[in-house]
């Protein structure tokens, strides 16, 4: 007989030489079970590998109210922007969000999906550091749980996303620049092997030689000291840049400090744009232009989608599950403050 590739309780039992009761008890807590039993039961799990079949519990109505939401980092404003949206739609649902962070470590990512399905999360929102990475494709596809993927796609899979613009919006930034009368237009950031990246630089290139004009890209930007070195050199050059643009807040940060440091006259030497705006951006001398991403209609959306699958599922209603929205991209602003040459306008949030 073919061996089952998922571990079943009952082969957790049989193992344990308990009953199959007994041994959901343990997964259930080990509420009133024998301590030497719970170990045995316990080693038993271990040694079979096994995870409770979230798909099993969903086919018998059982439900945590949780959900989880695994994104790189908390301290970036962008993730923290989300999860509070995504929280906000949680609570509206009588559901707990549990909050994991990766790094963008692929393995961190793995080990995030694997402990939330384990504790029984009935859904899952995601941010993915690699968007086409097989094995967290693999992993989230067999979850048993809905996944919504939240500012990155997860590529060649059924999964919904929601997300941003990123090549319109960086396309745009770059068509500003140009607009502007500049010539040499500097793209500096890191992390190019993000989604996100990658399509703003796309977004760049693509403006920048439809104009005629050279691409000068510098991926290398992992902190202050790296872009300072960089915007140095690049100043250095016999064809110094007229303009940056940057493709991240962070690194828009990093810039302006550097170009202030070398006394750098922002406009009137070189320009700036960055991607992302930041609670200073306005207030800054020069105030930055940035282009501003819907933060926290990105959050909110994915977190509805998800509570729409789940109650799409629950109802085993085909024609509602179609309604679901599957890819969402959102729109961008440019916010036109001091920074790229113009004068400064009215921040729109501020009206």
């Amino acid at each position: 007989m073919r061996k089952s590739k998922h571990p079943t309780l009952s082969e957790v039992a049989k193992k344990a030489g308990v009953g199959t009761t007994t041994a959901s008890r343990v997964i259930n807590g080990g509420n009133l079970v024998d301590p030497r039993t719970l170990a045995r039961v316990r080693n038993a799990i271990k040694a079979l590998g096994y995870t409770p079949n979230p798909a099993a519990r969903s086919l018998k109505g059982y439900h945590t109210k949780t959900i989880g939401l695994i994104i790189p980092s908390i301290a970036d404003p962008f993730f923290s922007s989300c999860a509070e949206a995504a929280q906000a739609v949680a609570h509206a649902h009588e559901s707990l969000l549990i909050v994991t962070t990766t790094q963008n470590d692929s393995r961190m990512e793995l080990d995030s999906v694997n402990v939330l399905v384990g504790h029984r999360v009935d859904g899952l929102i995601i941010a993915p550091g690699n968007s086409e990475n097989g094995d967290l494709r693999s992993t989230l596809e067999s979850a048993g749980v809905p996944v919504v993927a939240l500012d990155r796609p997860v590529v060649n899979s059924s999964i919904p996303f929601v997300v941003a613009d990123n090549f319109a919006g960086a396309n745009l930034a770059t068509q500003h620049l140009i607009s502007h009368g500049y010539r040499r237009i500097a793209c500096i950031t890191g992390e190019d092997t993000l989604y996100t990246i990658r399509e703003r630089i796309s977004g760049y290139k693509q403006a920048v030689e439809a104009a005629g004009l050279p691409v000068i890209l510098n991926t290398g930007i992992r902190d202050y000291a790296s872009a300072e070195a960089a915007i140095a050199a690049m100043l250095r050059d016999n064809h110094p840049p007229d303009a940056f643009l940057t493709l991240k807040n962070s690194t828009t940060i990093y810039a302006f400090e550097a170009l202030k440091k070398m006394k750098v006259a922002i406009p009137g030497r070189t320009a700036l744009l960055g991607y992302d705006d930041f609670e200073l951006a306005g207030t800054v001398n020069p105030s930055i232009t940035v282009v501003r991403q819907p933060i926290d209609e990105i959050g909110r959306m994915s977190a509805e989608i998800l509570f729409q699958e789940l109650r799409a599922r629950g109802k085993k209603d085909r024609a509602f599950d179609a309604a679901v929205p599957r890819q969402v991209q959102l729109g961008t602003t440019l916010v036109r403050r001091s920074s790229c040459g113009c004068c400064p306008l009215t921040d729109p949030l501020k009206q």
